[in-house]
C-alpha cells in the first residue's frame, strides 16, 4: 500500500536524516542524481568541488563525496525502514544531489521528488524491505559507484566500505537510542538481516558489501571502534592530516 509518511514522520525524517521535498533543495548545488550517470557530468562535478573541499585530486573527491551520498541516501531508506516501517523510494530518478560544502563541512540533504511510502501489507514485510535495499544499493549507490570508478580509478572496494560504514552507525548508534520496543525488535531484525542474510543480489555486485566490511569492534572507552578494511583518503584533504578514528591507518601493527 503506497501512502504518504504522516506530518510527524517527515519531520522525524528530516531531523535525524535531512530528508527535504525536492521543491526545498538547494538549487545552485543541487542536480538530479541520475545526470551523474553521465561520465562526463560526473567528472565535471568531482572536477568543481576537488578544490572546494581542499582535495588533492578527483580520486580522493569522489571518495569523500560518495561517504556523503551514502551518508544521506542510507540514512533515508533504512531510516524510514526500520524505525517507521516504511518503503522510502530512494531511486536515482526520484532524488537530487546537493553538494554545498562551506567552511570544511557538507551542507547537503536529501531531496526527493516524491516522499510517498509503501506500507508493508501485514504478513509480507520481508517484501517490502527486499524492494527498498534492491532500489537503495543494486538500483542507485552500485551504478553511481561504477561510474565514480570509471571516471577516476578509485577502487570499488573503498567506495562500498564507505557505504558500509555509515550503515553501521546508523543501527549502532542512531537507531540505538530508540525507546519504543517494537521499534527496537524491528531495528535489530532488520541490521542482521543486512549484515548477516541479504544475498548479493540486492546490492548489484557480486556480494554483499555490508557482510563483508563487518567485523568485531576493537575495546574502547566509548563502546568500541571497527576499524576499516580500506581508508576513504579523508586525511588527504585536510591540512594538517587528520585521521578518521576507524582509519586503518591509525591502527597499524606496532612494528617488532
Amino acid at each position: 500500500m503506497l501512502l504518504t509518511p504522516d506530518i510527524e514522520e517527515l519531520d522525524e525524517l528530516r531531523e535525524h536524516c535531512r530528508l527535504i521535498a525536492a521543491e526545498e533543495r538547494d538549487r545552485p548545488f543541487s542536480r538530479p542524481s541520475a545526470e551523474l550517470l553521465n561520465p562526463a557530468t560526473c567528472r565535471d562535478l568531482l572536477d568543481y568541488l576537488t578544490p572546494v573541499i581542499g582535495s588533492p585530486n578527483r580520486y580522493v573527491t569522489a571518495s569523500l563525496l560518495a561517504k556523503r551520498i551514502a551518508f544521506l541516501t542510507t540514512g533515508s531508506a533504512l531510516y524510514a525502514l526500520s524505525a517507521l516501517n516504511r518503503g522510502l523510494d530512494l531511486s536515482l530518478d526520484n532524488s537530487f544531489v546537493e553538494y554545498r560544502h562551506q567552511d570544511g563541512l557538507w551542507q547537503s540533504s536529501m531531496p526527493l521528488k516524491n516522499r510517498s511510502a509503501l506500507a508493508p501489507e501485514p504478513g509480507h514485510r520481508s517484501l517490502c524491505r527486499e524492494r527498498v535495499i534492491h532500489t537503495l544499493f543494486a538500483g542507485h549507490l552500485s551504478p553511481l559507484w561504477q561510474v565514480f570508478r570509471e571516471v577516476t580509478r578509485v577502487p570499488l572496494p573503498v567506495l562500498w566500505e564507505n557505504t558500509a560504514v555509515r550503515v553501521y552507525s546508523l543501527y549502532e548508534r542512531r537507531l540505538a537510542q530508540q525507546a519504543c520496543p517494537e521499534r527496537r525488535s524491528r531495528i535489530a531484525d532488520d541490521f542482521d538481516y543486512l549484515v548477516n542474510q541479504a544475498p548479493a543480489r540486492l546490492f548489484g555486485i557480486g556480494y554483499n558489501p555490508l557482510e563483508r566490511f563487518y567485523r568485531p569492534r576493537l575495546a574502547t572507552a566509548d563502546s568500541g571502534i571497527r576499524v576499516r578494511k580500506t581508508c576513504c583518503y579523508y586525511y588527504r584533504a585536510t591540512d594538517p592530516a587528520k585521521y578518521c578514528s576507524t582509519c586503518p591507518l591509525q591502527h597499524l601493527p606496532e612494528p617488532h
